[in-house]
């Protein structure tokens, strides 16, 4: 009886130990592989060539202590690829919201920003995304930010980054929040945009 207690002793043992070595090798593979390889709950990959990129959460790459997202492209060719979601416009009807974020990019080839468009129904009444002031080539993270007036009409809002070309690009600390009309709009459309008016007509340098 001794025997057979030793016996059953020593394979619970063996087992015990097996368990902790796959646990071990389990959290070796996790740490070796810190990105996923799917777009944040709640969010979605898309754009013009969304095959092109691969998006996902960074546990490698953080920004002090918050998380950050990663959006990648994963072969050449033309187009866009954007992390984005789209959200109802019923509880920002009249205001003015920014989108703000620490945006970290790694030699991207064109360009890459933030983004944010408000839609009434399928036609689009407010839109900017950092096109005139885009963030190119490797740069550290920095604080970025989009600027729109909601109409009392409006219907969605759609945001997030996108990334034009080779290259990749880092999102954290991002919000969504109301701001006061003392705030300006950066719309593509806004006065602080286009001149008030013609400039250089005789093309001087």
């Amino acid at each position: 009886m001794e025997r057979n207690g030793k016996k059953v002793s020593i394979s619970l043992l063996i087992l015990a130990v097996f368990g902790l070595c796959l646990l071990v090798t389990k959290s070796m593979n996790a740490a070796d592989q810190p990105r996923t390889q799917h777009a944040p709950s709640g969010w979605i990959l898309a754009g013009s060539t969304p095959t092109n990129y691969r998006t996902g959460v960074d546990a490698a790459n953080m920004h002090g202590s918050s998380r950050s997202a990663y959006l990648t492209s994963i072969s050449e060719g033309h187009g866009f690829g954007t992390l984005m979601q789209t959200i109802s416009a019923a509880n920002y009807a009249g205001k003015r919201l920014r989108l703000r974020g620490s945006v970290r990019a790694q030699d991207a080839a064109d360009w890459a920003g933030l983004w944010m468009r408000v839609d009434k129904g399928q036609q689009s009444v407010a839109f900017d995304n950092m096109q005139n002031r885009a963030i190119k080539g490797t740069q550290p993270w920095g604080m970025h930010e989009v600027v729109l007036d909601v109409p009392a009409d409006a219907t969605s809002i759609s945001f997030g980054i996108l990334l034009t070309g080779s290259g990749e690009v880092w999102l954290s600390d991002l919000s969504l929040e109301e701001v006061g009309m003392d705030t300006p709009t950066t719309a593509m459309n806004s006065q602080g945009t286009l001149p008030q008016r013609p400039v250089n007509l005789g093309f001087s340098e």
